[in-house]
């Protein structure tokens, strides 16, 4: 069978990678046509638009970049239209993802599988309607995900366990246990470039003065960011860039030796938690209190890292917006660099998130279920 598949940044190209990797287990004939990135290229997909020329976030940005969106969504819905798939497979992104569902539903083309359902819970949680009108089934990747679709609106989803699970349970497989070495620092501090421009200087200036207790500083590099980018900001915060680390296409790798972290919010917290690694969420927002206060009104949930959001409690600090602030990362950073209460009850809460979030697996169910149900329906 034919499946067309389409994710908006590098998370999404690698799970969605994966998930190919998978369906071609369940269905040896598949074919595979995708909007991504160079994971989903690798995987065995015929690559028509990669994701950095839509990846725009934020009103600005994509006020400003408009008309190549636009174009994008056009070349997009060409390109479904043409091939006639037998499966939509859409992967998180939902600014754009849900109106090509619309599109596919509109015209009766075929069936649009969600994997990696929209984060509603959190902000704009009227597109539920959009979701009700346009997938056929969408695949969830939390567990809190389910209660909410199903108990707050009605709407059945199938929770296929984590991705991230998968991904880190195969790294510790090939390359063994994560062994702290009581030194490393790990900066994690986003994937687009404003929010690593604005984040690492703070994490920088935060972390530096443990250069001189024997730390070590890491930073690990988003996908097809240009590590001249990190070094110029790194000179910029007035930090001797011989002192500092960055290394790109080796985050797993970094965490599975650092002593603690200081992480941006997204699925590098989940990746960070798993590796058993402690952590500070940190994220700088300009206008800080502004955004503050209207947190209180957009967000749907209190916390914003995905650790906390599972275990439904405050396991790692989150510092955001005006919290963020270098005097604030560091008092909550040190404690976690020794064996301290903060450690041990961090680790403790991660430990209590694994066990919520399920055994590895989740490409495999996700990919027997589409496959199952195409099957059933072409009869």
């Amino acid at each position: 069978m034919k499946y067309f598949l389409i994710a908006g940044e590098a998370s999404g190209d690698l799970h969605a990678a994966h998930l190919m990797q998978a369906l071609r287990g369940a269905d040896p004939a598949a074919q595979f046509r995708c909007f991504g990135g160079d994971a989903m290229q690798a995987a065995g997909g015929l690559l028509l638009c990669h994701y950095r020329h839509l990846a725009y976030m934020g009103f600005v940005p994509v006020i400003l970049h408009l008309r190549t969106i636009l174009r994008g969504m056009a070349a997009c819905r060409r390109a479904i239209a043409e091939w006639r798939p037998d499966a939509v497979i859409l992967v998180d992104y939902p600014g754009f993802n849900l109106k090509m569902a619309r599109y596919v539903r509109a015209h009766a083309l075929c069936p649009v599988f969600y994997y990696i359902s929209p984060k509603i819970w959190a902000w704009k949680e009227g597109r539920i309607r959009a979701i009700r009108r346009d997938v056929s089934r969408l695949y969830s990747i939390l567990p809190f995900e389910k209660d909410f679709f199903e108990g707050r609106h009605g709407y059945p989803v199938t929770y296929v366990g984590n991705p991230t699970v998968d991904e880190v349970d195969a790294y510790c497989r090939s390359h063994g246990r994560p062994v702290p070495d009581g030194q490393t620092v790990a900066l994690l501090p986003g994937s687009r470039r404003q929010e690593i421009r604005d984040n690492l200087s703070r994490m920088l200036r935060a972390a530096t003065p443990l250069l001189g207790e024997g730390a070590r500083l890491v930073v690990a590099a988003a996908p097809a960011m240009p590590l001249g980018f990190y070094d110029d900001i790194i000179g910029r915060a007035g930090v001797d860039a011989s002192r500092v680390r960055v290394v790109a296409g080796q985050t797993y790798a970094v965490l599975s030796h650092a002593q603690a972290a200081l992480v941006t919010s997204g699925t590098a917290t989940l990746e960070t938690a798993l590796f058993g690694v402690p952590q500070v969420v940190c994220y700088y927002v300009a206008c800080g209190r502004f955004v503050s206060l209207l947190r209180r009104w957009l967000l749907k949930v209190p916390y914003v890292s995905l650790v906390n959001l599972v275990c439904g409690r405050e396991v790692v600090p989150e510092l955001v917006a005006d919290g963020m602030t270098v005097d604030n990362v560091r008092r909550h950073l040190r404690p976690l660099l020794s064996d301290t209460p903060e450690r041990r009850a961090m680790l403790a809460g991660y430990a209590s998130m694994a066990e919520r979030l399920g055994d590895p697996g989740a490409p495999a169910r996700a990919a027997a279920d589409i496959v199952a149900r195409l099957r059933q329906s072409q009869g």
